[in-house]
């Protein structure tokens, strides 16, 4: 399956240039294997805003009504100069289609950046997101926004390489400018919003549809908007296992007894978290080849982010435990 390459930016020290505050770079292997795969850009907002390398932490500062982005040891506030800087940069980013900032930055942070009360030291905190960041937040607010922490964990991986790609893939569409090629995107995605979100699936079927016969613009906007959606949260496992009981449908009548009793067990293990959700689908994958079946061929829902990329490592962090609810 041919793949699109998504618009990514990143902050500047993820293996791109020594910007930390120390003079350091972040060796981050999923950001190295992602590189071929996207359109990267990258930013340092603290190195924009003038300040050097290596230099004086800076701190978010105040509560969460009223912020300050301040350099403890100077008594330096970059606060006006961070708030430019992000207006200015992220007005010129053309359709981005993701995010990959660093992990508790005071600028880049997405979550999980402390807020001190103020800028002594041992200050007690809260959490908050990085002053870039959450400027980036609030101007894109469809795009998936990681750091590359939690994108150690398999889950979120999986999840946030979804959504970069079909962001991708659904920004070609809409520059195509035609029904044809909602019509052709929305088919090939059918399953996969399936197993995300099948009320949204089906507003999105109906939208395609457009009885009314709408301005393309207009629907073209909508379905952005339902298509982020949709995407917003993981599959449910239960999801899942509707999608690969709905693909079983296509091909069970050419199977054996032992083939089916063999699927179906595989399903249950799954839901039993016993095996990864990879065990079935590539059941599944190869009957999709084996009795050729293009609609399920086509479907984007099995190869929704290119192979290579497809990591079975991962922090461990995160994962629902066998011991939890089913779902």
């Amino acid at each position: 399956m041919d793949h699109p390459k998504p618009r990514v930016l990143f902050s500047r020290c993820l293996g791109f240039d020594h910007c930390r505050y120390n003079g350091g770079i972040i060796s981050e292997p999923m950001v190295e294997q992602l590189k071929p795969f996207v359109d990267g850009v990258t930013v340092c907002p603290e190195v924009a805003i003038g300040l050097g390398i290596p230099r004086d932490p800076i701190r978010l500062v105040g509560d969460l009504s009223a912020q300050r982005l301040v350099q403890p040891e100077t008594g330096f506030d970059v606060t006006g100069a961070m708030e430019a800087f992000a207006g200015q940069f992220l007005s010129t980013l053309e359709s981005p289609d993701g995010f990959i900032l660093k992990f508790a930055s005071p600028s880049c942070g997405p979550r999980e950046v402390k807020l001190y009360v103020n800028e002594k030291r041992g200050a007690a905190s809260v959490r908050t997101s990085g002053a870039f960041a959450a400027a980036a937040i609030k101007a894109f607010p469809y795009c998936p926004i990681e750091d590359e922490g939690r994108l150690k964990n398999f889950d979120i991986r999986q999840h946030f390489l979804t959504q970069l790609f079909a962001l991708a893939r659904f920004r070609n569409a809409r520059a195509a400018g035609m029904m044809r090629d909602l019509v052709d995107f929305h088919s090939k995605h059918k399953l996969l919003l399936m197993a995300y979100n099948q009320t949204q699936m089906r507003e999105l079927g109906r939208l395609v549809a457009n009885p009314d016969k709408r301005p393309m613009p207009e629907i073209l906007a909508e379905y952005k908007a339902g298509l982020v959606q949709a995407l917003a949260k993981a599959p449910r496992r239960t999801s899942a296992i509707n999608v690969l009981m709905h693909g079983f449908g296509y091909v069970s009548d050419d199977l054996k007894p032992a083939e089916k009793a063999f699927f179906l067990d595989s399903l249950e293990q799954y839901r039993e978290h016993r095996i990864p959700l990879s065990v079935p689908t590539s059941i599944m994958q190869s009957w999709i080849v084996r009795f050729d079946v293009a609609y399920l061929a086509d479907q984007v829902y099995f190869e929704p982010f290119p192979q290579q990329l497809v990591e079975v490592l991962d922090s461990g962090k995160g994962r629902i435990p066998s011991t939890r609810d089913k779902r």
